[in-house]
């Protein structure tokens, strides 16, 4: 097996051992330059690097001075901005455990995150006050509280900007007290796709080790500005799109929210963005439905892109970009990378992109291990793959098929500490320091790795062979007429499991095929047409992975703040049995 990163080197990136060092190293050497900026307007919208170090290391004194000690839980719940990344950086700087909580989760959910998480404190901004006092005496040892949106103190509620203002600048020496990089530094609470959230423990070892290997990969700069549109407190959101930039001298500036991408794009110039899968896809329908509205330009894109391609064969890049100009330009006209996580996407949506001259690139990672585990690279790549892995992570292949897959195992620095006060889902999955992360996959013979979906999510069809529900969705998702799929496994009345899907429809697509040939759009024809599809589709697959049952869905389906869909919620949704 080749490991492509033989042939192509690794880029050299700063070395850091805590967050501590992040946070330093990145004032000395990026000091007057922009690290974070706030789009909407916020109590502290922007911060230099070296702004950005005196702050951290003002905002952790403060804490300590409200009695918190080292080890205490901080809480940490408010939308993306500038102040949620210094309350991250000072507990994690001054020894304390960050608890990062989704903004959009359900009181009780709020409630049992904190409580399970043992929150000695909790940092928010002003539009969660009213539901973090309300919830705050079901929290036995939730004493501190401190809101980001407040002007000066307010009884028990403290204000962030005078916590900030009250404490002197740091004097000349290291502003931080020493930290063990190995110890808890942050608990995230998984989305709980599947149903079932639980508290990873990381350390700050842990989380920099992944962004150094990161970085060794794709090489990122200080001219670089991200957007940052995913909730902050996801890991991948985090870490790649947040820490990672900042250790090199990169800028992030908040989206004011995901209705106002493309003006916000547009506003920085940026020209790197990290997003879902959902978000691209999107992008890619808009782009080629705004082709389309062109008829000329239509015409005209076959020959073009063939133009490019024929110039990319003898070593001439960056045509698709000045060819396809205007529609960059309606992004900002910067954007060098687009990066795809949080869930797999369909192969084709990354060729799409490429197609029109924008770079996109895929990886793969869980909250447990940092979470990156693979990362495709700038000139050595798979639309179709993962990625490569880390350079400091070894990967293995547990319990293979005859085509080679089986469980993806993952051991090293970024591999989490474990479940916090879960000692049996801890020994579930670390097991001799690998980690088993419930993924199936496989190596090609380059090296990349290839994910073919959850471990729970398999179907197992009567001839004993695995159908992985992620490879039939993205091609059912290609159907004009679908928006959105699950496909799942339901008894049928052999008893064996049938293959089914939940199909959420196109609305604009089905307005505008219903309307070019004249049908009279009903939820009768939506469903004939839609089945026509599927059995065409059918027709392209082994007898053991054909879809047996067609369900349509009215609305979308509930999805976690990465948009990855609920599917423990699936069955409930399934009318036929």
């Amino acid at each position: 097996m080749k490991v492509l990163n033989e042939e192509y080197p690794l880029f050299p990136v700063p070395h850091l051992e805590s967050l501590q060092d992040l946070v330093r190293g990145s004032s000395q050497r990026h000091g007057a330059k922009l690290a974070l900026e706030d789009l909407n307007e916020t109590p502290i919208g922007r911060l230099t690097f070296r702004e950005l170090a005196e702050t951290v290391a003002r905002f952790g004194r403060a804490l300590r001075r409200l009695g918190l000690e080292e080890r205490d839980h901080v809480a940490v719940i408010a939308e993306n901005r500038v102040q949620w990344v210094v309350a991250y950086l000072a507990a994690a700087s001054f020894n304390m455990v960050v608890v990062p909580i989704d903004k959009s989760l359900k009181e009780n959910e709020i409630v049992t995150i904190l409580h399970a998480s043992d929150a000695k404190a909790v940092v928010f901004s002003e539009g969660l006050r009213d539901t973090v006092l309300t919830l705050a005496s079901a929290v036995k040892g939730l004493k501190v509280f401190v809101d980001m949106d407040l002007g000066a103190r307010e009884g028990r509620v403290h204000s962030m900007a005078q916590m900030i203002a009250g404490e002197p600048p740091p004097a000349a020496g290291d502003p931080f007290p020493r930290v063990d990089p190995d110890a808890v530094a942050v608990i995230v609470f998984t989305s709980g796709s599947m149903g079932r959230a639980k508290g990873v423990m990381l350390s700050q070892r842990n989380i920099v080790s992944n962004l150094m290997a990161m970085l060794s990969m794709v090489e990122l700069l200080p001219t670089d500005r991200f957007l940052s549109v995913l909730p902050i407190h996801h890991t991948y959101e985090c870490t790649c799109g947040v820490l990672c930039p900042l250790t090199v001298g990169a800028s992030v500036h908040f989206a004011r929210s995901l209705k106002t991408v493309v003006e916000d794009l547009q506003r920085v110039r940026a020209t790197i963005l990290l997003a879902v899968p959902l978000l691209y896809d999107k992008m890619l329908k808009r782009i080629q439905a705004g082709v389309r509205e062109k008829r000329l330009a239509a015409l005209l894109v076959g020959p073009m892109t063939g133009v490019a391609s024929a110039a990319e064969a003898v070593g001439i890049g960056g045509l698709r970009r000045k060819l396809f100009a205007a529609i960059h330009a309606k992004l900002g006209g910067a954007i060098r990378i687009l990066i795809v996580g949080g869930a797999a996407p369909n192969p084709e949506v990354s060729r799409g992109m490429r197609g029109f001259g924008f770079t996109l690139l895929q990886g793969y990672g869980l909250t447990e291990t940092s979470p990156i585990v693979a990362l495709n690279r700038l000139r050595k790549f798979r639309d179709d793959a993962a990625g490569l892995p880390l350079p400091n992570l070894e990967v293995r292949i547990d319990d293979a098929d005859d085509e080679g897959r089986g469980e993806i195992v993952v051991r090293g620095p970024s591999v989490m500490l474990g479940y916090y006060k879960n000692e049996e889902a801890t020994r579930q999955v670390l097991k001799d320091g690998w980690f088993h992360t419930g993924d199936y996959g496989a190596f090609d013979a380059d090296g990349f790795l290839h994910v073919s979906g959850r471990k729970k999510n398999v179907i197992v069809a009567a001839n004993g062979k695995n159908v992985f529900p992620e490879e039939l969705e993205d091609q059912v998702n290609a159907i004009p007429l679908v928006l959105e799929s699950v496909v799942y496994g339901a008894r049928g009345p052999a008893g064996d499991e049938e293959i089914s899907v939940l199909i959420v429809p196109n609305a604009e697509a089905v307005y505008e095929i219903g309307t070019k040939t004249g049908a009279e759009i009903t939820r009768a024809w939506i469903e004939d047409e839609i089945n026509k599809e599927i059995r065409a589709l059918n027709r392209r697959l082994p007898l053991y992975k054909q879809i047996r049952r067609v369900q349509i869905k009215e609305g979308e389906f509930e999805k976690t703040t990465t948009q990855k869909i609920k599917r423990y919620l699936i069955h409930q949704e399934d009318t036929t049995h």
